[in-house]
């Protein structure tokens, strides 16, 4: 089955809006095995959008239309349908009650516009909106299927995951095998070195597909199938992980789709292991990312963002002479990087302490290029380890760069610490 995907909004094409819905559906629409082969987006004009339509009908199976169901005269998108599909529009007894109810709760005069939000195509299924006012619906005619879904991503997301996909496997995928899939997650390596170690299987895949996406600091695999049962796909999907996974064993952190610092938070929560940062360049991006994750209250103790090197003497006790001084490596240094992982590990009594320091842009500093970043890892026992890193990018990537790669060096030594002592686990 081949779907399109018509957005529909003049703020789409003013770049008012990022159209982060048609990236949602795409991968919701993979995952059930269907290709979306184009995303069109339209503004609201009437003629354009039905032409738009038109189009889309004769090159796609499923047109999944988003945006365009509100309360005002611009709001087109079920007229421009229905005359596509010549029928008529009445209103969905059901969601408009939902409307009424909703201003008769918050004490508000309705204004008759807002009943443009009941409308539904004659024949179709309404879609029932959870989050929001305007109802969806979903129609079947000749050998095409169309989806409409509101265009706010809190009101399309819910109704597309409860109503509108029910709706495609029942009346669209009746003869479809469904698609399962695994995603493999990969931290320390690019996109572009990863797919040269894979460039065999990649070339030569029929059954199962493998597909790389590439995120800052990290890298996705999704392997897809179809099969009849769920325990025949992951026979292949399995099969196909454990030839990935051979290659890249260094990278590979987990086999379902979460960031790496959830993988971390679980190692250390798990194993009973705590963890404290010190961070200049990244401002607190690091403490964000591990305390943003559930369960890292158990595991985090605290760190502290020392800006300024007046903060690192102060709180982290880095050496003036370090810091300062014609023969003094400066703060984005080796030196500084390890002092600093030592101490906020020892302040803070964790077994673990963390650190990174450096030049996120967009000048110089300390006569140091852009880029330039020091990251520490300190153990209890051990000896610390900092990594020199020369990052690409503006100052938002380098700082991204930083806290993953950062995590990356972490995640290894979790896992070789767990390998010492015989206490390796499976990937998630």
């Amino acid at each position: 089955m081949k779907a399109e995907i018509i957005a529909v909004g003049t703020e789409l094409l003013l770049g008012q809006i990022v159209n982060t819905n048609a990236q949602y559906l795409s991968q919701e629409l993979a995952a059930m095995g269907i290709d979306v082969y184009y995303q069109t987006v339209v503004g609201d004009n009437a003629s354009r959008l039905q032409g738009a339509i038109e189009l889309a009908s004769q090159r796609a199976d499923i047109l999944i239309l988003t945006g365009g169901i509100g309360p005002t005269q611009d709001d087109l998108t079920k007229d421009a349908l229905a005359a596509h599909v010549g029928r008529s529009l009445h209103i969905d007894r059901l969601a408009m009650d939902q409307i009424e109810r909703f201003f008769a709760g918050r004490g508000i005069n309705m204004t008759e516009n807002n009943r443009r939000q009941a409308l539904v195509i004659d024949g179709s299924t309404p879609l029932p909106n959870e989050t929001g006012l305007a109802v969806g619906l979903a129609l079947a005619q000749e050998d095409n299927f169309y989806i409409v879904l509101p265009g706010p991503p809190k009101e399309l997301k819910p109704m597309f995951d409860q109503q509108a996909k029910p709706w495609l496997l029942q009346h669209a995928l009746t003869d479809e095998m469904p698609i399962y899939s695994k995603m493999l997650k990969f931290a320390g390596i690019g996109e572009s070195l990863l797919e040269d170690r894979l460039l065999d299987l990649i070339d030569g895949q029929t059954d199962p597909t493998i597909a790389p996406y590439a995120k800052e600091g990290e890298v996705t695999v999704r392997i897809s199938t179809k099969a009849p049962t769920e325990q025949e796909a992951m026979e292949k999907l399995n099969a196909m992980q454990g030839q990935i996974q051979s290659r890249l064993a260094d990278h590979m952190y987990a086999s379902m789709d979460v960031p790496i610092e959830r993988i971390i938070v679980d190692m250390m929560a798990d194993r009973g292991i705590t963890l404290s940062a010190a961070e200049s360049c990244t401002g607190g991006m690091l403490m964000e990312s591990i305390t943003s994750i559930p369960g890292s209250a158990t595991m985090f103790v605290g760190g502290i963002v020392c800006y300024s090197n007046e903060m690192k003497e102060k709180l982290l006790h880095v050496p003036h002479a370090l810091l300062e001084g014609d023969d003094a490596p400066g703060a984005v240094s080796a030196e500084v990087a390890e002092v600093l992982a030592e101490n906020v590990r020892m302040i803070t009594d964790s077994d673990f302490g963390l650190s990174v320091t450096g030049v996120a842009g967009p000048g110089y500093s300390e006569r140091k290029p852009v880029g330039l970043v020091y990251v520490g890892i300190a153990q209890r026992g051990q000896k610390t380890e900092v990594f020199e890193l020369k990052l690409n990018g503006n100052r938002e990537t380098i700082r991204v760069r930083s806290v993953k790669t950062l995590l990356y060096r972490l995640w290894q030594r979790l896992v070789s610490t767990d390998r010492a002592t015989g206490e390796s686990k499976d990937q998630v």
